[in-house]
């Protein structure tokens, strides 16, 4: 018995099968919370691959450490076990030199001038600084201008003398705080409640939002707005995770990050 197919049966299934080649899942893991304004800008970066896509990319955002602390999913991502990684500028000093320029104290004359440095040239440059490591960065965050908070007010540098205070693993931090007197404590920031409620250390620096969506303001009696250096979040993506999507959907990311 002779079977008939149409041409336009073929065709249709080698279009459905060319669509279903480009799709991807891909996973993205970061430290915070959910209710915090950076996962919504991924978020939003999930949403737009999608739909400028037409479908073929899902992102999917795991929060709060759940598939390791910042340290351990850089390790992953230059591996190439994991596609996309949120993590700051801090965290990269540790691989990328250029990233030290953001722990510079007060470096910005506002956040007019932070953005400027951040989408311009220069936030390029650094982003694409560790493509020959296997990675790269795809855009920065507003990760919030970072002020003191603990036991007590820090009207100025002498204030911290002799304070434990939780840093960022950042040359650059812990060399900022051993100026001002403080001893400088590098601690995984999902340590950090335990660590003021115990009293392992005195005091801490991050953005107001850490006492809200990290609880911080249950165990800290001061918060001093200060700003003294504003350390954009950053998104980082694999080269082999990127070199395997289609050129359409390669623009797609670059695309959907830049917004």
């Amino acid at each position: 018995m002779k079977i008939k197919v149409s041409a336009g049966i073929i065709g249709a299934v080698l279009m459905l099968s060319a669509s279903q080649s480009w799709a991807v899942t891909l996973k993205l893991s970061h430290n915070q919370d959910k209710s915090h304004p950076v996962h919504k800008a991924m978020e939003f970066f999930a949403k737009k691959s999608k739909e400028y896509s037409n479908g073929d990319i899902t992102i999917r955002i795991y929060p709060n450490g759940t598939l390791g602390t910042q340290r351990e999913t850089m390790e992953l991502i230059r591996s190439g076990a994991i596609p996309l990684v949120k993590t700051n500028a801090a965290e990269m000093e540790a691989f990328e030199n250029s990233y030290k320029l953001f722990s510079l104290p007060y470096l910005f004359r506002d956040r007019d001038h932070y953005y400027q440095v951040m989408q311009g040239d220069i936030g390029r440059k650094i982003l694409d600084s560790t493509k020959s490591k296997g990675y790269f960065g795809l855009t920065f965050y507003d990760g919030g201008a970072r002020s003191f908070y603990g036991n007590k007010p820090v009207l100025k540098p002498d204030d911290l003398k002799g304070m434990k205070v939780r840093v960022q693993p950042s040359p650059g931090a812990v060399e900022m705080i051993k100026v001002m007197g403080g001893n400088p404590t590098p601690l995984d920031y999902g340590e950090l409640y335990t660590a003021l409620q115990q009293g392992v250390v005195d005091m801490a620096e991050n953005s107001v939002m850490a006492l809200t969506t990290m609880r911080h303001g249950e165990v800290a009696k001061s918060f001093s707005l200060d700003e003294h250096t504003m350390v954009p979040d950053v998104v980082l993506m694999s080269n082999a995770a990127f070199d395997k999507l289609s050129p359409e959907n390669q623009a797609v990311i670059l695309k959907a990050a830049k917004e």
